[in-house]
């Protein structure tokens, strides 16, 4: 089997509660949805065929134990999902980045989901796949909105509450949108909130720059 790769690469996860450890990153080609302020639209076309054993082969030879599923979107491919079982069964560590537009329900339930639930401002709300968010398991499972302001954050804290994300979720990550002016007011405002939540920036674009392929 094999699946349309654009980049395998070692680097620092730059997000979620694993920011700062070293992270092997497998990025698929291809993603259904356009938001607005998508850093990695490289993805969306181009990528070569790989078959698991090269990807596995390249993973080796990283020595690195944590390895991210990533996009794109990373489940629009139907061969991921025995890929990510083929990582489990070689004793990695999965993270699965994916936008939340595709179904997580055949995802093998040992790897860690980071599930992106879109705001407004991103022009894709309106596809989020709610039933995500109740298969989300509390012991490893992330949510992760990015918000580009207050709206958003708003949006976020209604999704929240209806879904009892603070007991759904083992973290639930408020991630700005790089470079957004208003940083500070969204930080007080999360700081304020009395939510479970975690302000989530992008720790590879402080380091490497905005322009660096990321998570």
């Amino acid at each position: 089997m094999n699946l349309r790769i654009t980049e395998i690469f070692l680097s620092i996860q730059g997000e979620s509660s694993h920011a700062g450890r070293p992270c092997a990153f497998v990025r698929l080609t291809g993603c259904p949805m356009r938001c607005v302020w998508c850093d990695s639209e490289y993805t969306f076309t181009g990528g070569e065929r790989l078959g698991f054993d090269e990807i596995f082969a390249r993973l080796a030879d990283f020595g690195c134990s944590l390895v991210e599923v990533t996009g794109g979107e990373p489940l629009a491919q139907k061969a991921v999902f025995p890929f990510i079982t083929g990582l489990l069964d070689r004793g990695y560590e999965v993270l699965i980045e994916t936008g939340g537009y595709v179904s997580t329900e055949k995802v093998d339930p040992r790897a860690k989901i980071i599930l992106d639930v879109k705001c407004p401002a991103s022009n894709e709300s309106a596809r989020n796949h709610w039933p995500n968010l109740e298969r989300l398991d509390p012991r490893k499972d992330e949510v992760k909105f990015v918000v580009a302001d207050l709206e958003d954050w708003r949006f976020a804290r209604g999704v929240i509450e209806k879904y009892g994300l603070e007991k759904r979720a083992k973290e639930i990550l408020v991630s700005p949108v790089f470079g957004v002016e208003n940083l500070r007011e969204i930080a007080e405002t999360v700081a304020q909130s009395g939510l479970r939540v975690r302000l989530n920036l992008q720790l590879h674009k402080y380091i490497w720059g905005a322009d660096v392929h990321g998570v």
